[in-house]
């Protein structure tokens, strides 16, 4: 069993423009997207999967003085670019990311990608019903899933948002959706820890800039629990795409 995380990537972000080579505490936003991923131990490789658009090409650039593998593709069709990197890299399953979540959690994205693997799922995840802060999750897929997505999918919506289509057929591909217990420390769906806005790098900064790069989600969450004013900071900020909007 080969796990790769794919980072879908794009410099042209409508609400924070040019947020993916954002400096976050001296490493870009990718960068740390990227570190994180590789402190899983499943996975294999990450790849980052951008546009062959000129305006990418900074940061197709930037993976290669980085020794980070890099894919491009279609703008538009980021599932047709998804499964194009995923061919180029072969595995049997993905950890389909997304360059703006600098908080995934290594031992959460062994957990799926095993649970995947081993319970015979299609796609694994903690975010089908949200119970984990937004942002600590992982999406993992089947090749087989999404070779199937990338030939079948036609709405717009399909062929932008990965995972949709395999949402969209629940019938087909068995899904496994993981909750945090009521009650425990993870169990904190308000708090808001991906970027989409800038107060959302804003309290990004702040977290790293105290915590450095080797930390536990448990530290985080510890961290923000000493600091509420800094979870409001996001927290009128609304997500645009997930399985729960």
């Amino acid at each position: 069993m080969r796990a790769i995380a794919i980072v879908e990537a794009r410099m042209g972000s409508t609400r924070l423009t040019g947020k993916t080579l954002m400096d976050v505490a001296g490493k870009p936003l990718l960068q740390r997207c990227v570190d994180r991923l590789r402190l899983a131990h499943t996975v294999s490789e990450v790849v980052v999967a951008t546009s062959t658009g000129a305006k990418d090409d900074v940061l197709a650039a930037y993976c290669a003085e980085n020794g980070i593998a890099c894919f491009r593709g279609s703008e538009d069709d980021v599932l047709g670019r998804v499964h194009g990197a995923a061919a180029a890299h072969p595995c049997d399953i993905i950890v389909q990311s997304g360059a703006d979540c600098p908080f995934y959690d290594p031992d959460l994205v062994d957990m799926l990608v095993n649970i995947c693997h081993w319970g015979g799922y299609a796609y694994t995840a903690n975010d089908m019903t949200l119970t984990f802060p937004e942002g600590i999750d992982a999406h993992v897929m089947t090749f087989a899933a999404l070779a199937a997505s990338a030939a079948e999918a036609t709405s717009a919506q399909e062929r932008e948002d990965t995972p949709r289509f395999i949402w969209n057929h629940a019938d087909r591909f068995p899904i496994f959706n993981l909750e945090a217990r009521p009650g425990s420390k993870f169990n904190r769906p308000k708090i808001r820890l991906t970027v989409d806005y800038p107060e959302d790098m804003e309290l990004t900064r702040r977290i790293y800039q105290t915590l450095g790069s080797d930390f536990t989600t448990e530290a985080l969450l510890d961290l923000l629990d000493q600091h509420s004013d800094w979870v409001a900071l996001n927290a009128h900020c609304e997500q645009m795409s997930a399985a729960y909007v």
